[in-house]
């Protein structure tokens, strides 16, 4: 196959364009900003994890001491109740020893479920104050996690922009290019990823690989218009300086 080397030019800013194009789409795929985002949303869950099981807590808490609380009632007035036996003067001997029996066993049962809700209470302010932390690490949570969103948001629009541009310019240069060294370039970049690459020194551009001596000088030999392939990977070769495309 021949082409013009003014072809053969504009196939190499192709080249280089879908280069960049790939670059582009590989960052949006990739984006640091993405995963500065998904790390900031585990870290938000997490906190709400913990709020919640906070809050749970609480709950927890909160009916303890109700219980205790409610306890406490029914022994009061257990023990308002005996009191007025006592003081009403209605009780025989055995009946006033049993009730003073009976009231030494409410008092050290108040005592206890006193002790106990005392105990109840206290933890709940060390879970409460907790949860106040907890509120407030979510606030600073929610704000970073806003500006990574916008980071984000951001660095995807940017990204899109340029795709957009580029993909404007390869339309551009593909109405340049000739259809059969166009058919032949998208052939090899659909097999191989890499459709053509510019020759420097003896390395191809597109596979990396160095051409032996024998092929290289076949490829010094051959005319300007000459459409060449590597040997390793049948990409296109262009021979044109990279300044000039």
């Amino acid at each position: 196959m021949k082409a013009a080397v003014s072809q053969q030019r504009s196939l190499l800013e192709l080249a280089e364009l879908d280069a960049e194009i790939g670059r582009i789409e590989h960052r949006t795929k990739n984006l640091t900003e993405q995963r500065a985002l998904e790390e900031a949303q585990a870290g938000h869950r997490e906190a709400n994890d913990q709020l919640a099981a906070l809050q749970i807590a609480l709950a927890d808490i909160d009916a303890q001491i109700a219980k205790f609380e409610s306890e406490i009632d029914s022994v009061r007035q257990r023990e308002d109740r005996d009191r007025a036996l006592l003081d009403g003067g209605t009780v025989d001997s055995k009946q006033l020893t049993e009730l003073q029996h009976e009231l030494d066993t409410l008092q050290r049962r108040q005592t206890s479920l006193e002790d106990s809700l005392l105990e109840v209470m206290e933890r709940r302010e060390e879970v409460a104050a907790d949860q106040d932390r907890a509120l407030a690490e979510i606030d600073n949570l929610e704000s970073s996690l806003s500006e990574a969103q916008s980071a984000c948001d951001e660095a995807r629009t940017h990204l899109a922009q340029l795709r957009h541009q580029s993909l404007s310019h390869r339309a551009d240069l593909v109405a340049r290019i000739d259809e059969g060294l166009l058919a032949l370039y998208e052939h090899q970049r659909a097999r191989a990823g890499v459709g053509a690459g510019l020759l420097q020194g003896r390395r191809c551009g597109a596979c990396r690989i160095e051409i032996d001596k024998g092929e290289s000088a076949r490829i010094a030999a051959a005319a300007d218009d000459d459409v060449l392939r590597c040997p390793e990977c049948s990409a296109i070769l262009l021979r044109v300086r990279a300044s000039q495309a």
